[in-house]
């Protein structure tokens, strides 16, 4: 191997190699240099650890020095993860401009909303100019068209500023198909093993030291070097180890090493659709070790229960049987038989605190993926999409929001490319069609035109409007409940219970907690008015109230002699009461 200075002068270096480690020193270069890897005097590849890609995944990479940036956030130590109110954002389609500036000047309005954590989808170097996040070939160098590596630290730098933590959304199942030069330098797949992207990637296989390293310290790089709070870890189900100690293992026992000796708190969170509690137990207990995960079960019960929608993977939810399930236990299937996968599925989460589930509504992926680019507020109404928000935020686990889901956004967000690869653009394009052919096709949107993008970024003049003006409203006087309240923010499972009717379509949701607080939660999913009992020897006052527009509120002080509370339409009412 050797390294290929191409600017600001060309230099051509050959490396020592000592126990498989090419290196050399090149004197007189610094940050703002250019460089190739040449290997075997023949092919010249972008750095693979490379910080910087200014010019895209085919062109060479930049020198960027890590130490230039000037931190203002010494005295920052983190938040309790308890305290996560989260909100997931696409920077490329969050504003206008689509930049790491633009979603800066996005932070005091998300902070004011009451939000605590901010979760930013990938930014590792994709092909072309836009995609949605999750075709990265570069897992350490930044997105240069969100403004590169310094405006990244410039915006997690203001968000510590102003009290709010960062999660980065990484991804380390797959690759992107285009521009990924890896296995020219090692063997990054494994040859034995599929993903739902090809060939899985290769830890537990020969030379699988060099691909585990290669993930692990990625997450040490973003702790450290970007100061960043937390981790979402991409779909671990596709990360496929059987060896003795799994990567997820190994990497959390470096991450919160890293983390004490920083004196920082910090946290892995995994998407993971195993249903398996080993994912989100300590490795001292035989599990990964992951402080907390996305919990499906939340959503899907959800959607179900309000839509009556059962195509796919959500022909396995019985609507609010399972929500039920899903806030009391975290976990639905508990090696329970799944009529979507044909065969038993799942263990039990009941004993793990409700802390460690991530709960929503919306996400990225179900809006792009299973609604096919469909806001839910599109597809039910204003009152359910309140009902739906006041069980995100009164459930006992960690709420997380939807970018636009706060004031209501109708605009779509699917999934968009710009791969400069023509074949691969083309099977990308039918691919997707045959997909969705017959299947909410309505408006689809090739993923390689421009369009695709443009209509997936939220149109803040929204917020003009009264009707999203009210719903914001709603959205943070919701949260300032959850964080004035102990019996809303304990995340208390054991201190949690609901009841329902399917046919009348009622809900009624209790949180309490030790200190004699108790929250109660009554909810109308149907169109007309109904009597929702309360149960008996009650007293609270009403706190919160979200309904159709001109529907009557509901009883302002229920007596401990009232046994129903009456709402108007599709709709949520929340008391307070104490010992």
């Amino acid at each position: 191997m050797a390294v290929k200075i191409t600017s600001p002068h060309e230099i051509l270096q050959p490396m020592d190699c000592a126990e498989g480690v090419f290196s050399a020193m090149v004197e007189g270069v610094g940050p703002g240099a250019d460089y190739w890897y040449v290997i075997d005097g023949k092919k010249e590849r972008p750095d693979p650890v490379s910080r910087f890609q200014p010019n895209g995944v085919h062109a060479p990479s930049r020198v960027v020095d890590p130490d230039a940036f000037k931190w203002s956030d010494r005295d920052w130590r983190g938040i309790a993860l308890e305290d996560y109110v989260i909100y997931e954002f696409h920077i490329g389609t969050f504003t206008a401009a689509g930049t790491f500036a633009s979603a800066a000047a996005k932070l005091a309005y998300l902070r004011d909303t009451g939000i605590t954590a901010i979760e930013i989808m990938p930014v590792a170097q994709f092909p072309g100019a836009r995609n949605w996040g999750y075709d990265g070939v570069y897992p350490y160098a930044v997105q240069s068209t969100y403004g590169g590596p310094e405006e990244l630290k410039r915006l997690v730098d203001a968000a510590h500023r102003i009290g709010l933590a960062v999660i980065m959304d990484c991804v380390y199942n797959h690759l992107g198909p285009e521009g990924n030069y890896l296995p020219d330098f090692m063997p990054c797949f494994s040859h034995r093993y599929k993903s739902p992207w090809g060939e899985a990637l290769n830890y537990d296989g020969p030379y699988s030291y060099g691909m585990r390293r290669y993930v692990i310290e990625n997450a040490l790089y973003w702790l450290s070097e970007y100061h960043i709070d937390a981790i979402r870890l991409d779909a671990v189900h596709s990360i496929l180890d059987f060896g003795a100690k799994h990567l997820l293992a190994e990497m959390s026992e470096r991450f919160h090493d890293e983390a004490a000796r920083l004196g920082r708190k910090a946290f892995l969170i995994a998407e993971s659709d195993l249903d398996d509690v080993r994912v989100i137990e300590p490795v001292s207990a035989g599990g990964w070790g992951m402080d907390a995960q996305w919990n499906d079960a939340f959503h899907h019960a959800v959607h179900t229960a309000f839509t009556g929608d059962h195509h796919g993977y959500f022909e396995d939810y019985e609507g609010l049987h399972d929500l039920r399930k899903a806030i009391r236990e975290g976990y639905v299937y508990d090696w329970r038989f799944s009529k979507f996968r044909k065969r038993f599925h799942g263990s039990s989460s009941k004993n793990r605190p409700g802390r460690q589930f991530v709960v929503f509504s919306q996400n990225h992926d179900q809006v792009a993926n299973a609604l096919a680019g469909k806001r839910p507020i599109t597809l039910t109404s204003r009152g359910l999409e309140k009902v739906s928000a006041a069980l995100l935020i009164c459930a006992p686990n960690l709420p997380m929001l939807f970018m636009g889901q706060e004031y209501g956004a109708e605009t779509i967000f699917t999934y968009f490319t710009d791969f400069q690869d023509r074949d691969l653009a083309k099977a990308v394009s039918e691919g997707r069609k045959k997909e969705y052919e017959g299947f909410l096709d309505e408006g689809f949107i090739d993923p390689q035109l421009q369009e695709a993008f443009e209509s997936s970024k939220l149109d803040w003049r929204d917020l003009e409007q009264p009707e999203h003006h009210e719903m914001l409203k709603f959205h943070r006087d919701l949260i300032a409940l959850r964080k004035a309240h102990r019996c809303l923010s304990n995340c208390r499972k054991d201190l949690t219970t609901m009841e329902f009717d399917d046919k009348q379509r009622w809900i009624r949701l209790e949180r309490r907690d030790e200190n004699g607080e108790c929250a109660i939660i009554v909810c109308n999913l149907g169109d007309k008015a109904i009597n929702i009992p309360i149960g008996e020897d009650v007293s609270a006052r009403l706190v919160l109230h979200g309904g159709p527009d001109g529907a009557q509120s509901p009883v302002a002080q229920i007596a401990r002699d009232r046994r129903n509370v009456t709402l108007a339409g599709a709709g949520v009412a929340i008391y307070l009461s104490s010992s």
